[in-house]
């Protein structure tokens, strides 16, 4: 599963070409995951890593910064279900919606405490990441564990690590590079 997925990142998503990324750095290539996370195939592969890496672990929630944690939210979610297990899903927005309840974290009810996952499509710097646990740390969440499907070997898993937080990825940019 790993090796088609690599395959398949290969294929539809990895671009050599000079790119400006949300860090504001310019680099020489890019990862578009979405490409394949949005596919059937894709998300299979990705949700079923995914799940493999926490099944045995004891948290109440996965979740991560919109867009790139939503497809990966919904599979990971619907395997947990597959496999009997309640594991709730949620989304953090760039900027508190306008009107409603003007949430920035969107899902069901978790209790303050729990220990939930944060997942990204992409590791650079680990800037976003960091806003986005520090956002779900402030809700009384426990943040135990960053994933994400690439680590650019960029800094990101540094930076968690600095701030208590450890990050499984997939793949790193080596993967990519071979």
């Amino acid at each position: 599963m790993k090796q088609k997925l690599l395959e398949l990142l290969k294929k539809d998503a990895y671009q050599k070409k000079e790119v400006r990324l949300s860090s504001g750095k310019i680099s020489d290539f890019y990862i578009d995951v979405r490409r394949v996370s949005l596919s059937s195939q894709g998300i299979y592969f990705i949700s079923g890593l995914f799940y493999q890496h926490i099944a045995e672990k004891q948290i109440e929630a996965i979740g991560g910064p919109t867009l790139g944690a939503d497809p990966i939210v919904a599979g990971v979610c619907f395997l947990a279900a597959q496999n009997n297990r309640n594991l709730f899903g949620f989304l953090l927005r760039k900027e508190p919606k306008k009107h409603g309840r003007r949430r920035l974290i969107e899902g069901p009810e978790i209790k303050p405490g729990s220990e939930v996952v944060l997942c990204d499509d992409v590791a650079t710097s680990g800037a976003s990441l960091l806003a986005a646990k520090k956002v779900i740390e402030g809700e009384g969440f426990k943040v135990g564990e960053v994933m994400v499907v690439v680590d650019r070997s960029e800094g990101a898993r540094e930076a968690l690590v600095k701030e208590g937080c450890g990050l499984f990825s997939l793949y790193t940019k080596s993967d990519f590079l071979t």
